[in-house]
């Protein structure tokens, strides 16, 4: 009876094993809550990036004349921060018209002098909240200026040939990845923000992509 009894016990243990191992098993893994065609889109020379830096980037094409731009600027703020370590966002300037040069320029001075994360929500703010007239590059200036900036300085790095090549090459990039409005996002050189429904949806699918290509180089 008691070798009967640790055979039963044993022939249960054994099926409790089996029954825990099969349950074990990992389910169908989750659709990708985005799908390429879609929301995005695969560039066709992808790894043109804004830089070298090793790190995965997120890069907003983006201009100080573009209301959309302004109103996705708080969104952008949130995204940025929301980024892992070894993401990193970038901002690039799109001179798509003679209108924009000037706000082209501004940012390329505003960041040789270090001014663009305390500047960059403010200057949105003057020309579309508090309606100031901020067309030209002059008036750009005067806009720095009441942000503490040297006023001379900046129209020098503005209208300099570092500058003016640093738009053409910029230029270059945003054609390549087939970008023609603002804001748009581009993910490490190889993804194109596109088709979303709302701002929110585009910072969404940057921040996946994001994770996904960080994920992928892990």
């Amino acid at each position: 009876m008691k070798t009967f009894s640790r055979l039963r016990v044993l022939t249960l243990a054994t099926g409790l094993m089996l029954t825990a191992a099969c349950t074990a098993q990992p389910g169908p893994a989750k659709p990708a809550p985005y799908t390429e065609g879609s929301e995005y889109v695969t560039l066709p020379a992808p790894n043109q990036r804004l830089s070298d830096d090793g790190k995965v980037e997120v890069v907003e094409i983006f201009s100080y004349g573009c209301v959309h731009c302004a109103h996705f600027a708080p969104m952008a703020d949130k995204l940025r921060k929301e980024l892992p370590a070894g993401v990193t966002f970038k901002l690039l300037p799109a001179p798509f018209s003679a209108e924009w040069l000037p706000y082209a320029r501004a940012y390329y001075a505003a960041k040789q002098l270090g001014v663009v994360e305390r500047t960059h929500q403010a200057l949105f703010d003057a020309k579309f909240k508090q309606n100031y007239p901020i067309n030209s590059l002059d008036d750009l200036a005067d806009f720095y200026a009441r942000q503490g900036v040297d006023r001379a300085e900046f129209l020098r790095i503005a209208n300099s040939d570092a500058a003016t090549a640093a738009m053409k090459s910029d230029l270059d990039l945003i054609r390549q990845w087939q970008v023609d409005s603002t804001p748009t996002i581009v993910v490490d050189g190889k993804y194109r923000i596109t088709g979303v429904k709302t701002q929110e949806e585009m910072a969404d699918v940057a921040l996946w992509l994001a994770k996904r290509e960080l994920a992928a180089r892990k």
